[in-house]
Protein backbone atom coordinates (compact mmCIF):
# COMPACT_ATOMS: atom_id res chain seq x y z
CA UNK A 1 0.00 0.00 0.00
CA UNK A 2 1.37 3.41 -0.99
CA UNK A 3 1.56 6.09 1.69
CA UNK A 4 0.76 9.70 0.77
CA UNK A 5 0.83 12.70 3.13
CA UNK A 6 -0.87 16.04 2.43
CA UNK A 7 0.14 18.97 4.63
CA UNK A 8 -2.25 21.86 5.27
CA UNK A 9 -2.69 24.70 7.75
CA UNK A 10 -6.08 23.64 9.14
CA UNK A 11 -9.50 22.51 7.98
CA UNK A 12 -11.35 25.82 7.77
CA UNK A 13 -14.26 25.92 5.34
CA UNK A 14 -12.60 27.08 2.12
CA UNK A 15 -11.95 26.17 -1.48
CA UNK A 16 -8.47 24.73 -0.90
CA UNK A 17 -9.67 22.50 1.91
CA UNK A 18 -12.75 21.44 -0.09
CA UNK A 19 -10.53 20.53 -3.06
CA UNK A 20 -8.34 18.40 -0.79
CA UNK A 21 -11.30 16.51 0.68
CA UNK A 22 -12.69 15.89 -2.81
CA UNK A 23 -9.33 14.60 -4.00
CA UNK A 24 -8.55 12.21 -1.13
CA UNK A 25 -12.06 10.76 -1.53
CA UNK A 26 -11.22 9.84 -5.12
CA UNK A 27 -8.12 7.75 -4.32
CA UNK A 28 -8.54 3.95 -4.53
CA UNK A 29 -8.81 2.98 -0.85
CA UNK A 30 -7.29 -0.46 -1.41
CA UNK A 31 -4.08 0.98 -2.89
CA UNK A 32 -3.38 4.16 -0.94
CA UNK A 33 -3.05 5.06 2.73
CA UNK A 34 -3.69 8.81 3.03
CA UNK A 35 -2.57 11.05 5.91
CA UNK A 36 -3.52 14.72 6.33
CA UNK A 37 -0.95 16.56 8.46
CA UNK A 38 -2.26 19.82 9.91
CA UNK A 39 -0.47 22.66 11.67
CA UNK A 40 -3.45 23.17 13.97
CA UNK A 41 -6.56 21.27 15.00
CA UNK A 42 -9.13 23.71 13.71
CA UNK A 43 -11.93 24.07 11.13
CA UNK A 44 -15.48 22.94 10.41
CA UNK A 45 -14.28 20.63 7.63
CA UNK A 46 -12.66 18.36 10.23
CA UNK A 47 -15.99 16.58 10.51
CA UNK A 48 -15.99 15.96 6.75
CA UNK A 49 -12.66 14.14 6.48
CA UNK A 50 -13.54 10.83 4.76
CA UNK A 51 -13.47 7.63 6.75
CA UNK A 52 -10.13 5.86 6.56
CA UNK A 53 -8.08 9.07 6.17
CA UNK A 54 -5.57 9.51 8.99
CA UNK A 55 -5.37 13.01 10.52
CA UNK A 56 -2.25 14.11 12.42
CA UNK A 57 -0.98 17.40 13.83
CA UNK A 58 2.46 19.02 14.04
CA UNK A 59 3.48 18.66 17.67
CA UNK A 60 4.80 21.89 19.11
CA UNK A 61 3.38 24.18 16.42
CA UNK A 62 1.28 26.07 18.97
CA UNK A 63 4.49 27.19 20.70
CA UNK A 64 6.15 28.49 17.53
CA UNK A 65 3.03 29.82 15.74
CA UNK A 66 3.47 33.46 16.89
CA UNK A 67 7.06 33.39 15.59
CA UNK A 68 5.82 32.10 12.22
CA UNK A 69 2.84 34.37 11.53
CA UNK A 70 4.13 37.66 13.02
CA UNK A 71 6.58 39.94 11.16
CA UNK A 72 10.13 39.24 12.36
CA UNK A 73 10.67 42.75 13.71
CA UNK A 74 7.52 42.32 15.82
CA UNK A 75 8.79 38.99 17.14
CA UNK A 76 12.10 40.62 18.09
CA UNK A 77 10.30 43.50 19.81
CA UNK A 78 8.13 41.06 21.76
CA UNK A 79 11.20 39.29 23.13
CA UNK A 80 12.86 42.62 23.97
CA UNK A 81 9.81 43.63 26.03
CA UNK A 82 9.96 40.30 27.89
CA UNK A 83 13.63 40.84 28.69
CA UNK A 84 14.81 38.02 26.39
CA UNK A 85 17.62 40.15 24.99
CA UNK A 86 19.70 37.32 23.50
CA UNK A 87 16.71 35.79 21.72
CA UNK A 88 15.55 39.20 20.55
CA UNK A 89 19.01 39.92 19.14
CA UNK A 90 19.06 36.57 17.30
CA UNK A 91 15.62 37.22 15.78
CA UNK A 92 16.75 40.71 14.76
CA UNK A 93 19.73 39.19 12.95
CA UNK A 94 17.39 36.83 11.11
CA UNK A 95 15.18 39.81 10.26
CA UNK A 96 18.15 41.62 8.72
CA UNK A 97 19.35 38.48 6.89
CA UNK A 98 15.85 37.84 5.50
CA UNK A 99 15.79 41.39 4.17
CA UNK A 100 19.20 40.90 2.59
CA UNK A 101 18.46 37.44 1.14
CA UNK A 102 14.78 38.26 0.48
CA UNK A 103 13.53 34.98 2.02
CA UNK A 104 13.27 33.22 5.39
CA UNK A 105 14.85 29.76 4.98
CA UNK A 106 17.48 30.34 7.66
CA UNK A 107 14.86 31.64 10.06
CA UNK A 108 12.62 28.60 9.50
CA UNK A 109 15.62 26.37 10.17
CA UNK A 110 16.17 28.18 13.47
CA UNK A 111 12.50 28.02 14.49
CA UNK A 112 12.23 24.30 13.67
CA UNK A 113 15.53 23.24 15.21
CA UNK A 114 13.87 21.55 18.21
CA UNK A 115 11.03 19.89 16.28
CA UNK A 116 11.95 16.33 15.29
CA UNK A 117 11.90 14.91 11.79
CA UNK A 118 8.80 12.73 11.30
CA UNK A 119 10.10 9.16 11.38
CA UNK A 120 7.40 7.61 9.19
CA UNK A 121 8.56 7.52 5.57
CA UNK A 122 5.99 8.31 2.87
CA UNK A 123 5.98 7.46 -0.80
CA UNK A 124 4.80 11.01 -1.55
CA UNK A 125 4.66 14.10 0.68
CA UNK A 126 2.62 17.05 -0.55
CA UNK A 127 2.91 20.72 0.49
CA UNK A 128 -0.74 21.44 -0.23
CA UNK A 129 -1.72 24.46 1.81
CA UNK A 130 -1.17 27.26 -0.69
CA UNK A 131 0.67 30.55 -0.04
CA UNK A 132 2.54 29.57 3.14
CA UNK A 133 6.30 29.17 2.65
CA UNK A 134 6.62 27.54 6.06
CA UNK A 135 4.73 24.42 4.91
CA UNK A 136 6.94 24.06 1.83
CA UNK A 137 10.01 24.29 4.05
CA UNK A 138 8.59 21.81 6.56
CA UNK A 139 7.79 19.21 3.88
CA UNK A 140 11.31 19.37 2.45
CA UNK A 141 13.13 19.36 5.80
CA UNK A 142 11.02 17.54 8.37
CA UNK A 143 9.23 14.79 6.40
CA UNK A 144 10.88 11.68 4.97
CA UNK A 145 9.50 10.94 1.51
CA UNK A 146 10.59 9.24 -1.70
CA UNK A 147 8.95 12.00 -3.73
CA UNK A 148 7.56 15.44 -2.95
CA UNK A 149 4.88 17.60 -4.57
CA UNK A 150 4.36 21.35 -4.21
CA UNK A 151 0.78 22.57 -4.84
CA UNK A 152 -0.05 26.12 -5.92
CA UNK A 153 -3.68 27.20 -5.54
CA UNK A 154 -3.19 30.92 -5.99
CA UNK A 155 -2.25 33.56 -8.54
CA UNK A 156 1.48 34.17 -8.01
CA UNK A 157 1.07 37.67 -9.45
CA UNK A 158 -1.50 38.64 -6.82
CA UNK A 159 -0.65 36.97 -3.50
CA UNK A 160 2.67 37.54 -1.69
CA UNK A 161 4.66 35.01 -3.67
CA UNK A 162 8.37 35.03 -2.82
CA UNK A 163 10.19 33.93 -5.97
CA UNK A 164 13.56 33.95 -4.16
CA UNK A 165 12.29 31.40 -1.63
CA UNK A 166 10.48 29.40 -4.32
CA UNK A 167 13.59 29.26 -6.54
CA UNK A 168 15.55 27.83 -3.64
CA UNK A 169 12.96 25.41 -2.18
CA UNK A 170 10.80 24.29 -5.15
CA UNK A 171 13.83 22.72 -6.82
CA UNK A 172 13.68 20.10 -4.03
CA UNK A 173 10.22 18.97 -5.15
CA UNK A 174 9.75 16.28 -7.79
CA UNK A 175 6.55 17.81 -9.14
CA UNK A 176 4.79 21.17 -8.91
CA UNK A 177 1.06 21.22 -9.53
CA UNK A 178 -0.74 24.46 -10.40
CA UNK A 179 -4.54 24.48 -10.47
CA UNK A 180 -4.99 26.24 -13.84
CA UNK A 181 -3.18 26.66 -17.16
CA UNK A 182 -3.07 30.42 -16.71
CA UNK A 183 -1.68 29.97 -13.19
CA UNK A 184 1.04 27.66 -14.52
CA UNK A 185 2.01 30.21 -17.16
CA UNK A 186 2.34 32.93 -14.55
CA UNK A 187 4.50 30.74 -12.30
CA UNK A 188 6.85 29.86 -15.16
CA UNK A 189 7.12 33.50 -16.17
CA UNK A 190 8.59 34.13 -12.72
CA UNK A 191 10.71 30.96 -12.47
CA UNK A 192 11.31 29.46 -15.95
CA UNK A 193 13.67 26.81 -14.52
CA UNK A 194 10.65 24.95 -13.06
CA UNK A 195 9.22 24.20 -16.49
CA UNK A 196 10.09 20.48 -16.67
CA UNK A 197 8.55 19.62 -13.31
CA UNK A 198 5.42 21.81 -13.45
CA UNK A 199 2.00 20.53 -14.50
CA UNK A 200 -1.67 21.52 -14.21
CA UNK A 201 -3.86 19.68 -11.72
CA UNK A 202 -7.47 20.90 -11.78
CA UNK A 203 -9.26 20.91 -8.43
CA UNK A 204 -11.22 17.70 -8.05
CA UNK A 205 -14.98 18.19 -8.32
CA UNK A 206 -17.58 15.41 -8.09
CA UNK A 207 -20.77 16.51 -9.81
CA UNK A 208 -22.71 13.50 -8.49
CA UNK A 209 -21.76 14.28 -4.89
CA UNK A 210 -22.64 17.97 -5.25
CA UNK A 211 -26.03 17.13 -6.75
CA UNK A 212 -26.66 14.67 -3.90
CA UNK A 213 -25.67 17.16 -1.18
CA UNK A 214 -27.80 19.88 -2.80
CA UNK A 215 -30.86 17.78 -1.91
CA UNK A 216 -29.80 17.11 1.69
CA UNK A 217 -31.14 20.36 3.14
CA UNK A 218 -33.28 23.39 2.39
CA UNK A 219 -31.57 26.48 1.02
CA UNK A 220 -33.15 29.93 1.49
CA UNK A 221 -35.65 30.10 4.33
CA UNK A 222 -37.13 33.56 3.74
CA UNK A 223 -40.25 34.27 1.68
CA UNK A 224 -38.60 36.62 -0.80
CA UNK A 225 -40.11 36.24 -4.29
CA UNK A 226 -37.72 38.37 -6.34
CA UNK A 227 -34.37 37.51 -7.96
CA UNK A 228 -31.99 35.77 -5.57
CA UNK A 229 -28.28 36.35 -6.26
CA UNK A 230 -25.69 34.21 -4.47
CA UNK A 231 -21.95 34.43 -3.85
CA UNK A 232 -19.95 31.79 -1.97
CA UNK A 233 -16.48 32.48 -0.59
CA UNK A 234 -14.38 33.65 2.31
CA UNK A 235 -15.19 37.21 3.41
CA UNK A 236 -11.96 38.87 2.34
CA UNK A 237 -10.69 41.55 0.01
CA UNK A 238 -9.56 39.16 -2.73
CA UNK A 239 -13.04 37.57 -2.95
CA UNK A 240 -14.58 40.95 -3.79
CA UNK A 241 -17.78 41.01 -1.71
CA UNK A 242 -17.36 44.78 -1.36
CA UNK A 243 -17.70 45.02 -5.15
CA UNK A 244 -20.90 42.97 -4.90
CA UNK A 245 -22.30 45.39 -2.30
CA UNK A 246 -21.62 48.29 -4.68
CA UNK A 247 -23.33 46.48 -7.57
CA UNK A 248 -26.36 45.66 -5.41
CA UNK A 249 -26.66 49.29 -4.31
CA UNK A 250 -27.08 50.31 -7.95
CA UNK A 251 -29.60 47.50 -8.59
CA UNK A 252 -31.75 48.65 -5.66
CA UNK A 253 -31.42 52.31 -6.64
CA UNK A 254 -32.70 51.46 -10.12
CA UNK A 255 -35.71 49.58 -8.81
CA UNK A 256 -34.73 45.93 -9.30
CA UNK A 257 -36.35 43.46 -6.92
CA UNK A 258 -33.28 41.50 -5.84
CA UNK A 259 -31.58 40.11 -2.76
CA UNK A 260 -27.92 39.21 -2.67
CA UNK A 261 -26.83 36.45 -0.28
CA UNK A 262 -23.22 35.68 0.70
CA UNK A 263 -22.13 32.37 2.22
CA UNK A 264 -18.77 32.45 3.94
CA UNK A 265 -16.91 33.88 6.89
CA UNK A 266 -13.70 35.85 7.17
CA UNK A 267 -11.75 38.75 8.57
CA UNK A 268 -13.54 41.36 6.41
CA UNK A 269 -16.99 40.74 7.94
CA UNK A 270 -16.91 43.86 10.14
CA UNK A 271 -15.86 46.05 7.19
CA UNK A 272 -18.58 44.59 4.99
CA UNK A 273 -21.25 44.99 7.66
CA UNK A 274 -20.33 48.68 7.89
CA UNK A 275 -20.39 49.06 4.09
CA UNK A 276 -23.84 47.41 3.97
CA UNK A 277 -25.15 49.85 6.59
CA UNK A 278 -23.52 52.86 4.93
CA UNK A 279 -25.07 51.89 1.59
CA UNK A 280 -28.46 51.35 3.27
CA UNK A 281 -28.88 47.85 1.80
CA UNK A 282 -29.21 45.84 5.01
CA UNK A 283 -32.55 44.40 3.87
CA UNK A 284 -31.14 43.27 0.54
CA UNK A 285 -27.55 42.11 1.18
CA UNK A 286 -27.39 39.16 3.57
CA UNK A 287 -24.26 37.67 5.11
CA UNK A 288 -25.33 34.13 5.93
CA UNK A 289 -22.10 32.96 7.56
CA UNK A 290 -20.21 29.78 6.85
CA UNK A 291 -21.65 26.35 6.07
CA UNK A 292 -19.89 23.15 4.96
CA UNK A 293 -22.79 22.49 2.57
CA UNK A 294 -23.65 25.56 0.44
CA UNK A 295 -25.17 23.46 -2.35
CA UNK A 296 -28.86 23.78 -1.38
CA UNK A 297 -28.43 27.57 -1.62
CA UNK A 298 -26.64 27.32 -4.98
CA UNK A 299 -29.44 25.06 -6.25
CA UNK A 300 -32.11 27.57 -5.16
CA UNK A 301 -30.53 30.82 -6.35
CA UNK A 302 -31.49 32.53 -9.62
CA UNK A 303 -28.05 33.92 -10.50
CA UNK A 304 -24.63 32.95 -9.15
CA UNK A 305 -22.00 35.73 -9.10
CA UNK A 306 -18.27 35.30 -8.40
CA UNK A 307 -16.89 38.85 -7.92
CA UNK A 308 -13.31 37.82 -6.99
CA UNK A 309 -10.34 40.08 -7.58
CA UNK A 310 -8.11 37.03 -7.95
CA UNK A 311 -8.24 33.23 -7.65
CA UNK A 312 -6.11 30.21 -8.49
CA UNK A 313 -8.85 27.85 -9.58
CA UNK A 314 -12.23 28.90 -8.20
CA UNK A 315 -13.87 25.74 -6.87
CA UNK A 316 -17.12 27.52 -5.96
CA UNK A 317 -17.44 28.51 -9.61
CA UNK A 318 -17.07 24.85 -10.57
CA UNK A 319 -19.73 23.91 -8.01
CA UNK A 320 -22.18 26.45 -9.43
CA UNK A 321 -21.50 24.95 -12.87
CA UNK A 322 -22.33 21.48 -11.51
CA UNK A 323 -25.77 22.77 -10.49
CA UNK A 324 -26.33 24.51 -13.86
CA UNK A 325 -26.80 28.03 -12.52
CA UNK A 326 -26.67 31.17 -14.68
CA UNK A 327 -23.20 32.47 -13.76
CA UNK A 328 -21.49 35.84 -13.81
CA UNK A 329 -17.78 35.85 -12.96
CA UNK A 330 -14.98 38.36 -12.98
CA UNK A 331 -12.02 37.66 -15.24
CA UNK A 332 -9.60 36.21 -12.67
CA UNK A 333 -6.95 33.55 -13.33
CA UNK A 334 -8.60 30.38 -14.62
CA UNK A 335 -12.06 31.88 -15.21
CA UNK A 336 -11.85 31.38 -18.98
CA UNK A 337 -10.86 27.74 -18.40
CA UNK A 338 -14.19 27.17 -16.66
CA UNK A 339 -16.61 29.52 -18.44
CA UNK A 340 -17.19 30.14 -22.14
CA UNK A 341 -18.28 33.75 -22.22
CA UNK A 342 -21.83 34.09 -23.50
CA UNK A 343 -22.23 30.30 -23.72
CA UNK A 344 -21.97 28.87 -20.20
CA UNK A 345 -21.79 32.14 -18.30
CA UNK A 346 -20.80 35.79 -18.50
CA UNK A 347 -17.24 36.96 -17.83
CA UNK A 348 -16.80 40.62 -16.92
CA UNK A 349 -14.07 42.93 -15.66
CA UNK A 350 -13.63 43.19 -11.91
CA UNK A 351 -15.79 46.28 -11.61
CA UNK A 352 -19.09 46.95 -9.81
CA UNK A 353 -20.68 48.61 -12.83
CA UNK A 354 -19.70 45.72 -15.12
CA UNK A 355 -21.23 43.22 -12.70
CA UNK A 356 -24.35 45.39 -12.41
CA UNK A 357 -24.82 45.48 -16.18
CA UNK A 358 -24.35 41.70 -16.48
CA UNK A 359 -26.95 41.07 -13.76
CA UNK A 360 -29.41 43.43 -15.43
CA UNK A 361 -28.80 41.59 -18.69
CA UNK A 362 -29.71 38.25 -17.10
CA UNK A 363 -32.70 39.66 -15.22
CA UNK A 364 -34.16 41.20 -18.36
CA UNK A 365 -33.37 38.22 -20.59
CA UNK A 366 -34.80 34.96 -19.20
CA UNK A 367 -34.10 33.31 -22.57
CA UNK A 368 -30.38 33.92 -22.05
CA UNK A 369 -30.58 32.57 -18.48
CA UNK A 370 -32.21 29.39 -19.75
CA UNK A 371 -29.66 29.06 -22.54
CA UNK A 372 -26.73 29.30 -20.08
CA UNK A 373 -28.37 26.68 -17.86
CA UNK A 374 -29.03 24.37 -20.79
CA UNK A 375 -25.45 24.65 -22.06
CA UNK A 376 -24.02 23.90 -18.60
CA UNK A 377 -26.24 20.82 -18.32
CA UNK A 378 -24.51 19.43 -21.40
CA UNK A 379 -21.01 19.69 -19.89
CA UNK A 380 -19.10 17.01 -18.01
CA UNK A 381 -17.62 18.78 -15.00
CA UNK A 382 -16.29 15.77 -13.07
CA UNK A 383 -12.51 15.95 -12.56
CA UNK A 384 -11.99 12.80 -10.48
CA UNK A 385 -9.57 11.44 -13.07
CA UNK A 386 -7.03 14.10 -12.08
CA UNK A 387 -5.86 11.84 -9.22
CA UNK A 388 -4.20 9.62 -11.87
CA UNK A 389 -1.49 12.27 -12.11
CA UNK A 390 -0.44 11.35 -8.58
CA UNK A 391 -1.10 7.64 -8.99
CA UNK A 392 1.21 7.61 -12.03
CA UNK A 393 4.04 9.05 -9.95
Amino acid sequence: MKKILFMVINMNVGGTEKALLNMVSAFPKDKFKITILMLEKHGDFLNYVPEGIRVEYVKGYKNIKPSIIEPLHSVALRHFKKGNLIKASIILLFYLSSKLMKEKSLYYRYILRELPVIQQEYDIAVAYAGPMDFISYYVTNKIKAKKRIQWIHFDVNKIGFNKFFASKIYIKFDKIFVVSEEGKERLLNKIPSLNKKTDVFSNVVSQELIEYQAEEDKGFRDTFDGIRILTVGRLSYEKGQDIAIQALTKLIHNGYKVKWYCIGEGNSRVNYEKLIRDRNVSDNFKLLGSTPNPYPYIKDCDIYVQPSRHEGYCITLAEARCLNKPIITTDFTGAKEQIKNGVTGLIVNCDANEIYKAIVNLINDPVLRNELTRNLAGENINTNNEVKKIVNM
